[in-house]
This record gives C-alpha cells, structure tokens and sequence, in this order.
C-alpha cells in the first residue's frame, strides 16, 4: 500500500511545487520580494497554527534544535532565494532548476549520513540531472537577458531542500508531520516579521491598490497549498520512502512549470518537451528497488 501511496503524494507534490512558481510570479507583481515572502512565511505559520496547534507539545525537547534548523535550511532561505530569483527569472526556468535536488540530496545523504545507494538511482539521478541541463541551456539560447547570477540563489535552495531532506528523514522520523511543519514556520516566524517590518509596505494604503490587493491574494493561495499543506505532505512523503524519492518530485516540476508558462505565454520547443520525458525516465530509475 506504501508504494501507491508514496506515487500519489509524489503525483500531488509536483503539482503543487510545480505551481508555486507561477504563484510567485504573479505575486511580485505588485509586491517586491521581501514583502513577498515575508507574508509567505507568515500565512503560512498562520494557517499551520490553526489546523495543528495541538501538534506542538508532541515534539520533545531534545528534536527541536533539528526542527528549528530544518525551519530555517527547508523553508526559511529557499523561500527568500525564489522570491528574489524570480525577479529576474521566469517561472518555467525556476522549476527547471529545481530539478537538481536529487542530485544534491544523494550528495548530502552519503557524506552527513553514509548513506549508500545503487548504481540504478545515481544513474537516474544524473540523467535527470543532465536532462535538466539541456533545458537550462536551451531556455538561455532563447532568453539572452537571463539572470546567470539570480539562478545561483535557485541553486542554494535546492542544496537546501537536499540537506533538509535528509534531516527530516534520518533526524526527525519519531516527529509528527504536522508538528514539524509548524514548528518549522514557528521557528522562522519572528524573522518573517521583522524583515516584513522593513520591506516598506504601504500598511496604511495597501487596500487602496488592486494590483497590491491580487498578489496578496496569490500569496495566501501558495501559503495555504504551497508551504502549509505541501510541507505537511512532503514530511509524510519522506517517511514513508526515502529522501532521494521524496526530492524526486523536483523532477516533475519542469512539466508542470512549463505547462502553465504555456498558460501564460510562453513559447516551449519539441526539444524542451523530448527533456522533459528523459528527466521522467530519470524518475523511473530512482524509484526502483534495491
């Protein structure tokens, strides 16, 4: 029943994160990055708080140093790197990039944990890592303007995500999923607030501005799904497979991100779609059995 059930929220992730980036988008359009993420972290501790307050006092002591690293490396930085990221880069690209998880997450699993794995998931890890590649490529041919330095960022936020994944797993498996997540967002909230608090936004006026109003409301949307729902399901994810399984899901996300930059205008080539069934096949190996 797990390996359904692992393919499901796999299935669900990649849509979710897949939309996220064009969430963002549409959310710097009248917000600048920092307001933009601040108020990401900020609905989401929210809303966590709301549906699993009660979680809290079933994490012990001893885990929360772990729960307030994994706040900060999962969620916190990676939240901010995209916001600023997507300044510069397209929605599609960003998802694009993040397909380089897996790759950073058997990287960080051998050497902070020593975890081996077969010959099957490297080999399927590298060719979606390569596939991923070719999109990247591809995609800067046909923008010249694109932010070489902006994609840095995206690249330290799946580094994150690896490191995450792999705390979450091997550091935090006795933990509520739910608990984890919220005590994630709790963990950054004071952040969240103070760089919001200098982010210059117009509190007083902001509900005179449509355009301010609607990114708002895109934000409320990727808080709610994006980082309160999804995270809770990535850590269930997690401990019902494996870390390089669970950041697998960021092999999907090209699909999905170029679907809807399709939906928003944008052009995509036969060859990005061909890169795109290869990074599919990159799944197909991680996921086998040992």
């Amino acid at each position: 029943m797990k390996g359904v059930e692992k393919w499901i929220y796999l299935i669900l992730l990649s849509f979710i994160y897949g939309s996220a980036f064009i969430l963002i988008k549409k959310g710097l359009i009248g917000l600048s990055p920092l307001q933009l993420a601040s108020f990401r972290v900020i609905f989401s501790a929210v809303i966590l708080y709301i549906f699993g307050f009660k979680t809290l006092k079933l994490i012990p002591l001893n885990k929360w140093k772990w729960i307030v690293l994994t706040g900060f490396i999962g969620n916190f930085f990676p939240i901010y790197f995209f916001a600023f990221s997507q300044t510069i880069i397209n929605s599609s690209v960003a998802a694009v990039l993040s397909a380089m998880t897996p790759l950073f997450t058997i990287i960080f699993g051998y050497f902070l944990f020593r975890k081996s794995f077969n010959k099957k998931k490297i080999i399927g890890v590298l060719i979606g890592f390569v596939a991923a590649m070719f999109l990247i490529s591809n995609e800067m041919s046909i923008n010249p303007n694109y932010g070489k330095k902006f994609s840095i960022l995206i690249i330290l936020a799946t580094i994150c995500y690896a490191i995450n994944a792999n705390l979450v797993k091997y550091k935090l498996k006795d933990v509520s999923i739910i608990a984890i997540a919220l005590g994630n967002f709790i963990s950054v909230l004071p952040f969240g607030i103070i760089i919001f608090c200098f982010s210059d936004f117009p509190i007083r006026t902001f509900y005179e501005s449509s355009l301010i109003l609607k990114s708002i409301g895109y934000i409320l949307i990727l808080a709610l799904i994006g980082s309160a729902f999804a995270n809770v399901m990535f850590n269930k994810l997690i401990s019902i497979s494996s870390p390089v399984f669970s950041v697998s899901v960021t092999y999907l996300l090209p699909i999905v991100g170029i679907g809807w930059g399709i939906l928003d205008g944008e052009f995509f080539s036969k060859f990005q779609w061909m890169s795109c069934c290869v990074i599919l096949y990159g799944i197909y190996l991680v996921t086998q059995k040992n």
